[in-house]
């Protein structure tokens, strides 16, 4: 059967829609949304359940900042998760990488749905939701970069900018239908939602995965790598060659990552804890927030399609622009404690973060060369995820909290959209590279 999936450079149309081809996309989206339902629950549970069931010992804020540190942990694993993945990814190949870490993350989110509560067995059970949360960190540093391989590979080079996004489309997708899954589960009574309404998202996670392994066992290797020389490729360790022969292209890759990734710090995590902790409604707050997702995922398309038109740079420049002129009437709308304010804020935001997330895929694709591409990409996304959304939720908190307030957290935001908007202009361009030829 596999040899049916393949897709190669002379079978490749203009369009991306012909059958091996569109099979590829859906395998490369269908599996970024179930990695991203996965590790998205958790980031909404950290704010919204996790303090209550693992850290109700604590006094509020308190609990609220150890679930942070938790989830910083998660991401933390991410880079860990790249660098794993890559080095066999980038020696052995993408699709091996790629059922691997779906089943590695299927089975840590369902154990985090069958955890016991602290106050059932003790300091036991916060150990165990770190462990579950970085394997959960690993598998998704290692999906990410496979998944965007895999479909910028095998597709037409005028429009691998799209392909390439459709690994980046999944995680809106996927954090839709974790925040749908959690706002069901929490229209729930109180104490029957932190009992055990939780855990029905987590255990969903196993159906999802069934469907997901169920396409991805269809697909075949990518035919750039097919073509490398293998044998002298497995007599190298990649992360060192990704940083002895390219520390420059990580470097800024890295850099022009973590603009999208501040956005999503704030907006998934942070301003649900924080409007729910000024009294907005729950329940609202997380319907809200798919509305935030839906606009992630429609800019996305439309910068991804852009810079097959434009290159990389120019939607990314305007993106980050965008970004800077927001971010104090995007945490101003959120302090107001409101669901207005906060849907605002958030639709805005993420149309923002998803106008820079729709072309990265490739620009970062395009700074390595096949036989790194994995590692190098992988690296600069999963280490900016872990800078960018894993810390971002527990500084801002700390920031507020001490009494900072959001005037301090909004210079400090604007301080790194500007780095990063530097790193994005002198970073080079990438969309007529031949990646068959590097």
């Amino acid at each position: 059967m596999e040899s049916n999936m393949t897709v190669t450079p002379q079978d490749r149309s203009d369009s991306l829609w012909h059958g091996p081809m569109r099979r590829v996309l859906m395998s490369s989206f269908s599996g970024s949304v179930i990695e991203f339902y996965d590790f998205v629950l958790y980031v909404i549970a950290a704010a919204v359940v996790f303090p209550h069931v693992f850290f109700d010992n604590l006094s509020p804020t308190m609990a609220t900042i150890a679930s942070f540190v938790t989830l910083a942990v998660g991401y933390v694993g991410r880079p860990l998760g790249g660098v794993i993945f890559g080095h066999f990814g980038d020696r052995l190949g993408r699709k091996g990488v790629l059922v691997t870490t779906m089943l590695l993350m299927g089975i840590s989110t369902t154990a985090i749905g069958l955890l016991p509560a602290t106050a059932t067995v003790g300091v036991l059970a916060p150990i165990l939701l770190v462990l579950c949360r970085v394997l959960q960190g690993v598998a998704v540093g290692g999906e990410w970069g496979g998944a965007m391989l895999i479909a910028l590979e095998n597709s037409p080079g005028a429009k691998r900018g799209f392909a390439a996004s459709f690994a980046s489309l999944g995680a809106p997708a996927g954090a839709m239908l974790a925040t749908g899954s959690i706002s069901l589960a929490s229209s729930l009574p109180q104490d029957q939602f932190l009992s055990w309404g939780w855990r029905i998202p987590f255990l969903f996670s196993v159906l999802l995965v069934v469907v997901g392994m169920t396409i991805r066992l269809k697909v075949s290797e990518s035919p750039l790598f097919k073509s490398l020389d293998l044998e002298a490729e497995k007599r190298k360790v990649p992360i060192l060659e990704v940083l002895r022969r390219y520390p420059s292209q990580a470097a800024l890759g890295i850099i022009v990552a973590i603009s999208q990734l501040t956005i999503d710090g704030i907006a998934t995590s942070w301003a649900v804890n924080h409007s729910v902790e000024l009294g907005a409604d729950r329940t609202t707050i997380l319907n809200l927030k798919i509305f935030g997702s839906i606009a992630l995922l429609v800019a996305a398309i439309i910068s991804a399609r852009l810079s097959d038109r434009w290159g990389r740079r120019l939607p990314l420049t305007i993106g980050i622009v965008a970004a800077l002129i927001f971010v104090f009437p995007m945490l101003t709308l959120i302090q107001t404690g409101t669901a207005g304010g906060f849907a605002v804020a958030v639709i805005v935001g993420q149309f923002i973060q998803g106008f820079i997330l729709g072309p990265l895929a490739a620009f970062l694709a395009e700074l390595f060369p096949t036989r790194l591409r994995f590692t190098g990409a992988s690296l600069c996304f999963q280490t900016a995820s872990a800078l960018g959304s894993g810390f971002t939720p527990l500084i801002a908190t700390s920031l507020v909290a001490v009494g900072g307030g959001i005037a301090v957290l909004g210079w400090v935001w604007m301080g790194v959209l500007a780095v990063c908007l530097v790193a994005t202009l002198i970073a080079s361009e990438g969309r007529k590279r031949d990646l068959s030829a590097i």
